[in-house]
């Protein structure tokens, strides 16, 4: 029985969506649920899962075309159900038309993602296999302990666990720098070489552009001694993630300061209507993803009000979930104020832009020792630079400087209980 497979609505002001991946080819079979198709909106990129069982027949939109939803994007041939037994009268059993389904955005909660038929040897879902490259897990080396031998992500979080306690050297004192990612070869053909920006690009591009238009953009950069931080980060660390499931970041003693400066200074977690100045009462901390393909800023919602293990977790959550295209649209919306962290590439400070209709955003450089002054000796510290960029509309440096001096205060006298 064919079965139309929709551009699904990503949230009620979400109009059209954007393939930018087929992930099976016509003629090739995909089982329910299992991952079909990539798309880009205004909001949120999403892997769409399959809404049923069959052989791929038709692709109806291309890659990178943009379409309303509810369109039809493909065409799938399932299984013809078996017949029921014809009336006793005699008339035979109607045979049903082709149906149409929206395609669903995630699979059930819990449930794991089918492998692919052409998966013989390993089995494993599309988050395990980007799991196994960003920890570089060599599949074939594991056995699966899921259905059929299937690979599964707890696999991938055993595995890396006890590779880590085997290793017999001792944790640097800072984060190292992850592998960069390797930019597309370019073919030239002729003296240029001209291709469309992705979707993603583009709406980076309009996002940041309208922001720049927005407001009166001003940094300030403050330097801040992380000692405290990186020895209670060593010696917790590995504890934490026992007990936890999640590792024990630095984006997470970031997010915190950042909290605590916010409830102190309210007004950088407004927001500017014309001439009016909306307060936020709840912090809603936005925390920038990079992707292959961009950034994604997912939002943690209520952080004020949540305790430092709560604000690992949906920093670890969030994370994840954006890398592995699992995220809602809601998720995505409503953030008060940024986090973004550069200096996990190794930047030293950069000077972001703010993120619409926010009025402030902050930057992370990279952890590194350096030489400083300590009671007239110079002495070797890990230092880190924050840099603010706020909108000068309604925050000036009297205000700026204040916000960033707790968070320096409140990472450099670090006394919160990790959990």
């Amino acid at each position: 029985m064919p079965t139309n497979v929709i551009m699904p609505q990503m949230g009620e002001s979400v109009a059209e969506g954007t393939v930018t991946k087929w992930l099976k080819k016509v003629g090739e079979r995909v089982e329910r649920d299992e991952p079909l198709f990539e798309i880009t909106t205004d909001k949120v990129d999403a892997e769409i899962p399959s809404p049923a069982a069959g052989v791929l027949t038709k692709i109806l939109v291309k890659e990178n075309e943009t379409v309303a939803v509810n369109t039809v994007v493909a065409v799938i041939d399932g299984e013809e159900p078996e017949k029921a037994p014809q009336a006793t009268g005699g008339a035979a059993t109607t045979k049903p038309e082709s149906s149409t389904v929206v395609a669903p955005v995630t699979p059930p909660a819990g449930a794991e993602l089918p492998a692919t038929s052409s998966e013989a040897e390993v089995r494993s879902s599309p988050l395990v296999r980007r799991m196994a490259r960003e920890y570089g897990v060599d599949l074939t080396q594991l056995r699966g302990t899921g259905t059929g031998g299937r690979i599964s992500k707890k696999d991938i979080l055993d595995y890396v666990a006890r590779r880590q306690a085997g290793a017999s050297a001792a944790p640097p004192a800072v984060p190292s720098i992850p592998a960069l990612a390797t930019p597309p070869q370019i073919v030239f053909t002729g003296p240029t070489h001209v291709v469309p920006m992705t979707p993603m690009r583009r709406q980076i591009s309009e996002h940041m552009t309208l922001s720049k238009r927005t407001s009166a953009h001003v940094t300030t950069v403050f330097e801040v001694e992380m000692t405290r931080v990186v020895e209670q980060r060593q010696r917790a660390a590995q504890e934490f993630e026992h007990r936890h499931g999640i590792k024990l970041t630095y984006t997470s003693f970031f997010a915190r300061a950042a909290v605590e400066a916010l409830k102190a200074f309210p007004i950088l977690n407004s927001s500017l209507e014309g001439t009016n100045i909306v307060y936020h009462r709840d912090i809603h901390l936005g925390i920038a993803v990079a992707l292959e393909t961009g950034l994604i800023v997912p939002v943690i919602k209520n952080a004020g009000e949540k305790s430092f293990v709560e604000l690992a977790r949906a920093v670890a959550d969030l994370a994840e979930r954006a890398r592995s295209k699992r995220l809602s649209v809601e998720e995505v919306q409503g953030g008060t104020f940024t986090l973004t962290n550069p200096g996990a590439f190794g930047s030293l400070f950069g000077t972001p832009i703010i993120h619409q209709p926010q009025v402030a955003i902050l930057g992370v450089g990279v952890i590194e020792k350096r030489p400083v002054i300590r009671q007239d000796a110079i002495a070797i510290r890990p230092m880190v630079y924050l840099s603010l960029s706020f909108d000068h509309r309604l925050i000036d440096g009297g205000l700026a400087d204040p916000f960033l001096a707790r968070v320096k205060k409140f990472l450099e006298f670090w006394d919160v209980e990790l959990g």
